[in-house]
This record gives C-alpha cells, structure tokens and sequence, in this order.
C-alpha cells in the first residue's frame, strides 16, 4: 500500500477521512512516528508521519478511506527508570480509534522490553500478535441524530445494572444471530421486557474495546466484564452483530440504533466507563498503545524507579490529570454522549481526581524527571478532570456517577466527597441493608439514615462544614451489583465458590455478609425455600422505597444466580447470563409492583434533603423514637411515616398519599400500634413482603408483622393540594 504523504491538521485527533484521503493526528513524545498502513493482504508500509506541533504529529495520506487498517511505531528513548519506553518494533493503536479489529495473541513480543534484560527494549516485532485500528467514515466528535433521551427527574429514576451480552444472550425471543449484542438489547422481546418491569435507565457494563489479561487467556477464558479497556472511542466487537455478520464498518450505527431504541422506550442509557487504568497492566503487561505512544503522559509513575504507580489493583493508574490524557478522556465522554449517552458511571472514580503539585509539574514540563506528578497523590475534589466536567458545555449535562473509592491509599474511599452534580455509588446503604435483613444488632439508627437518603453522608454542611448540600438522588442505593453474589445468592451462601475462576477460590471478596438460611446453595427443603424468598423480598422493598436513586442488579428480579460466583468477572456462560427458562416470575411481578408504586407516589420519589421533609420515626408501640430507642442495640423493629414533600422536587402529576413503612427484622412477629397521629387516618395495606399475595386489608390502629418482613401503609385519603 502505497500514498502521498504531507503534513495534515493536528487539532483533530485520530483518523478522520476527508476529501483528499485521510488524516492521521496522534499524541506522542517520542523523537519519531510512523503510521503504519495494512493491505488486505496485512503488509504494512511504514510512512513517517511529517508534521509535528508540539507532541502532536500528523500527516494527511492521499487515498486512504474508510476500512484501512492502521497503527503507529515510535521511535525515541528506552530508559524505563526514567518513564520513557519507546521501542519502534511495537505495532500501537490510536487512542482514538473508534473501531478496532484482531484479537491480542500473548507472546513475548508484546512486552516492550528484552525478556533477559528489562533494561534493554526488546527486538521482537508485535505487529503479528496485536490488533489494528480502522479508519471510520464519521469524524470523531461528529453528532449524530439520534432520539433525545427521557431525562427524568433524578427523584424518579429507577437504575437496571445489565450486561449487554448476559442479558440477552440466551433468550429464546431474540432471534439467535442478534442475542448478546447492542442489537438484541434493541430487540422488542429486550425492550418489552425492561418497560414491562418498570425501569426507566441501564447501566450497561463496559462496552469499550477491551482485551483479557494474559493469566485468563491461559486459563482460556475471558475478561467476560469488560473492566480491562485499551480502546476508549471503540465498541467492544463482541457485542456487534453486525460485526459478528462480517459488517464491522456497521457497528456503531448498531450501538446508536439501541440508544434510539432504548430512548424510545423511555429509557436512558449510562454507560460504566473505566478510565482508570487500561488493559496494558504494568511493566510485565503488553505495550499495546498508551504504554508506547508516551508512558510518562498517560501513566503516573513512581519518581525513583519509573515504576507504575497503581491505585487500581490493575497494574497502573491513568494519569488524568495530564494535558494529553486528559483531554482523551474528555473527548471519549463528549464522543459517546453526541451518539445519545445520557451519562457515565465511572469505575474507581478517586484515582481520576488524584494530582499533584504544581512545582512538581513545572519541573516535568522543562523535561527534568524529578517527579512525574500528574497524578498519584491525594484525592483533590476539585482536581482538574472533575472541574472540566463540571463545566464543559456538554458534560456537564449528562449524568455523572461515581465509583467513589479506589485502592491501596488511606484516602481510597471517598463516598460523599464528589460534588453536587454526582451520583454515588452508596456500599454504606449496601451494607446496612445485608446486615439488618441477617438481623444483626446495632442497625436500626445506620438504617433510618440509609432509608432517608444518607443525610449523614450527602447531607453537605449540616453535617459537615466543608461539603456541599447535596440531593437525596445523589445516593445511588443498592444492595447488589456485578461485583459480588447476585440477590439469589445472597441469601443462599454464606461462602463465596468461584473454583471456576480458575484461581483456586482464591479470588473475590469473603466479607459478603450473606446469610444462607440455613443450607449452603441448593437445597428441596420448602421452608429453606420459603425464607429465601422472603429475604429477597424484604431487601427489594427495603430498595424500592428507600429516599435515593436505587439500582437493581440486572436479573435479581428473576432470582438469577451465579452458583455461588461472587467475581463472575471471567464467566462468559450460563453463570452470567440470563436463565429466561427458569425465572421467579412472581417476584418479576412483585419488583414491577414495587417500582410502580415508586413511581405513581410524590412521598417515595422525594429528591431534596430537607429537614421539613424529615420523616417521623416511631417504636413498635405507637411511641415517638428517643436517643434511647435508637441506641437500643438489640432493638429490630420500628415504623417510618412519610409525607409528600413540601417542596416542588417531583412533578405534580405524582400521588399524593401518605405512607407508614413498619420493618420488623426479628425472627418473630411483631404488633405494631400505629401511633394517635397515624391512626387519625385510615391505611390500605399495600405491600407485605411475608405473604405479597395475600389481599389487601384496611388497617386502624394495630398491624401485625410476621418474621423479617416489611408491611407498607398507604393512606386511604390523600393529602390535597399535594
């Protein structure tokens, strides 16, 4: 393959097709860049790229088109202690490719250094083992005209965590050629099913380009997840039928067809980003782009060894507060958002808001090594990546939600630290809510604040004087996610059992706090059985009616299990995906009851936190909580009233109906007297997590609530004038 070559526009990073042929853009600091052209044969011509404004080169070839294949080599320096790793014979990805093909083959020749003497830049030559780029026909920050999103109030959104593949990939109404892509979650059978439940935003996993750790290729599996991402403007190919068809050139109009479908449906689409570390792992993983291009910009490294430094547990740490990397990771999220995204959940958010000094940086940019400073050290709420978002025109529109921990620091765990326009991640509400359904001691005071939105840690300067107030949404509530036993499991192990993992057991959390009810895994046993259910449907009726944002974990509402799997990470099968043959359809139905009620009722869709919306707490005998009641340590058991806000934070349309929520966590039934102020109204019981099917009754004064089980009150009448 052969092409003139001449200096091009650099302000457009990546490969963009013009009139002419197109234009190659791509960061680096290496003395010399080539790009790397492949026929369809796979030769590769090796054209050195001629322009260069500061560390941007590019060059505009005649006559390359939409579908060419291509990479990069840099030439520069090999000096790993000093944060420098150019090695010419690696074949490098664009950072801005936005589609990707080939597999990654381990090998030696993808490490960047001589396997005998890591001192030395190795001789092999990569490009055999290591995928390339294509050339697309859309411009990168090109919009596109897709459906515009629901966009609800953040009070009334109710978060569906699914995997695009494990939730469609064995349904049997999707036909065969589209389950497990973005064209199967776009299918009718997948949207019929999602607006049926009631949920009204995804969150998909990961959907970028990523490739599987060279220990699970070995073990022949995959990174089934999808946290190990080396391509952030790149569909992951998987999850394409029109790539699967032989239609790669298709597969972001495929992805932008389920945004469209899914809005049209009323439902929006966050996607969980990871661009905290990226598949290329430290010093002993593959150099497969950013590692090549300019380690010392898009890594934080350790300032005596040039080691990586990693808040991850992956191996690096993404330096985000440096210019080159941080504007790759701003034009990802603008990217995604002009093909419709209506937000981002972003995995192990911390390590994007860690930074340094600016005397540290000033010492980098005259090129000194003395420290690389663009990233490592403490959590800064007002780091640079956090203020762009909070700024830029476009993402600062979109939904923003937090992972708010990260690993291996004493500041790693940040919930509550992110600023007002965040959602959090909530494991405080997660935790409180395992523990007080294993009837635990010591929950009821940690469990009225996770019920009422977590003002203790969202709450701003009430409770502490140097945070901002925040919004009751900004809790995202949940009891399980991906990461950990689904609910099935939850209350069926107490052990985690991933010998498939193929790592002998060894891997995944042990703190759970399940509770098996009695047997471990499978059991005939109908009472074992019974409990089971109960459980889980006192955990999702404690979620559904929680002050927050809840999020339910794709397939709990079904009773899906992992067999015991608490880190599924690499269980590309019938472990993570969807059994459609063998659901719990009742509590399908019992969750869409649920949702729905949340939704139709001004009192459980409440988004500020306000004190005049406090809600008023009462003991089992009808009697106002004291100090002494909430620090009753063996106490199990209290009634929460609810009113419609005061203020104007949900829409009118919303039921005005007053609620009393009685919690009875004992293994034993408890009467609870409704309290004079309470029994001036008449209640319709709406929900009884023991019996849901048993028929609704009118209640006055006393109600009484089996073991570990939750009964909701509805006023008759509803307040007027909301």
């Amino acid at each position: 393959m052969t092409g003139t070559i001449s200096p091009g526009d650099p302000s457009i990073l990546g490969a963009t097709v013009t009139d002419r042929g197109t234009n190659f853009a791509v960061s680096s600091g290496g003395d010399a860049v080539w790009l790397c052209l492949f026929d369809d044969a796979g030769a590769e011509t090796r054209l050195l790229l001629p322009g260069r404004e500061i560390d941007v080169w590019h060059g505009v070839v005649d006559g390359v088109r939409a579908g060419t294949r291509y990479g990069f080599r840099v030439d520069g320096p090999f000096a790993p202690e000093r944060g420098r790793r150019y090695n010419p014979a690696r074949l490098l990805l664009d950072p801005y490719a936005r589609r990707i093909v080939g597999d990654v083959e381990y090998c030696d020749a993808l490490l960047d250094h001589d396997v005998d003497d890591p001192s030395r830049p190795s001789a092999l030559d990569s490009a055999p083992f290591v995928p390339r780029s294509v050339v697309v026909e859309q411009p990168p920050q090109a919009t596109t005209a897709t459906a515009p999103g629901p966009r609800r109030p953040a009070s009334e959104l109710v978060i569906y965590e699914v995997h695009v593949r494990g939730f469609t990939q064995s349904h049997p109404d999707i036909p065969a050629e589209l389950r497990g892509t973005f064209a199967g979650l776009a299918h009718p059978a997948a949207l019929d099913y999602l607006t049926s439940l009631g949920v009204n935003a995804v969150e998909l996993l990961p959907v970028h380009r990523s490739v599987s750790e060279r220990e699970l290729a070995q073990r022949h599996l995959t990174n089934y997840w999808g946290y190990n991402t080396i391509g952030f403007f790149a569909l992951h190919n998987a999850y394409s039928a029109a790539d699967r068809a032989g239609r790669g050139d298709e597969s972001i109009a495929e992805f932008r067809h389920m945004v469209d479908a899914l809005h049209g449906a009323g439902i929006e689409v966050i996607l969980d980003v990871v661009y905290n570390h990226t598949a290329e792992g430290d010093d002993s993983g593959p150099t497969l782009c950013h590692r090549g291009l300019d380690n010392r910009a898009y890594y934080v490294l350790d300032p005596d060894d040039g080691s990586y430094v990693d808040t991850t547990g992956c191996g690096n740490s993404v330096a985000v507060a440096h210019p080159t990397t941080l504007r790759m990771v701003t034009d990802s999220l603008r990217y995604w958002a002009s093909l419709g995204v209506d937000g981002f959940r972003f995995d192990l958010a911390p390590t994007l808001a860690r930074q340094g000094t600016d005397s540290a940086r000033n010492d980098w940019a005259r090129n000194d090594w003395a420290r690389n400073d663009w990233g490592g050290g403490p959590f800064d709420p007002t780091a640079a990546f956090l203020r762009v978002l909070g700024q830029d025109d476009v993402l600062s529109r979109v939904r923003l939600i937090a992972e708010p921990w990260d690993v291996g620091r004493n500041d790693s765990h940040q919930l509550g630290a992110f600023g007002p326009e965040w959602g959090e991640w909530n494991d405080r509400y997660r935790d409180s809510v395992r523990d007080f359904w294993r009837s635990h001691e010591g929950l009821l005071a940690p469990m009225a604040r996770r019920l009422t939105g977590s003002a203790d840690i969202f709450g701003g300067r009430r409770h502490n004087p140097a945070t901002v107030i925040r919004r009751r949404a900004a809790s995202i509530n949940y009891v399980t996610s991906h990461d950990g036993f689904t609910l099935h499991d939850l209350v069926s192990y107490e052990r985690k059992h991933n010998a498939d993992n193929g790592s002998h057991n060894s891997d995944g959390t042990d703190d759970n706090r399940s509770w098996n009810c009695g047997t471990e895994g499978p059991t005939d046993d109908e009472a074992i059985v019974a409990l089971r259910r109960r459980q889980m449907r006192a955990m999702l009726t404690t979620l559904l009616l929680s002050a927050g944002t809840p999020m339910l974990l794709g397939g709990d509402e079904r009773g899906r299990t992992q067999r015991g799997n608490n880190n599924a990470y690499c269980q590309d099968d019938e472990i993570s995906w969807f059994d459609w043959t063998s659901g719990d359809e009742a509590l399908v139905a019992f969750t869409r009851d649920l949702i729905s009620l949340r939704l139709r009722h001004s009192a459980l869709c409440r988004a500020a936190v306000e004190l005049s919306d406090a809600p008023d707490w009462f003991t089992p005998e009808g009697t106002p909580m004291s100090d002494d009641d909430w620090q009753d340590e063996a106490a199990r058991s209290v009634a929460w009233s609810l009113r419609p806000p005061q203020s104007a934070g949900t829409r009118t349309l919303l039921a005005t109906n007053d609620f009393v929520v009685l919690l009875n966590s004992w293994w034993r039934g408890v009467d609870f007297v409704l309290a004079p102020v309470l029994a001036q109204q008449k209640w319709d019981v709406v929900v009884d997590s023991f019996a849901p099917d048993a028929p609704s009754s009118i209640v006055d004064s006393t109600c009484h609530v089996r073991p570990r089980s939750i009964v909701v009150l509805r006023s008759v009448v509803p307040r007027s004038g909301g």
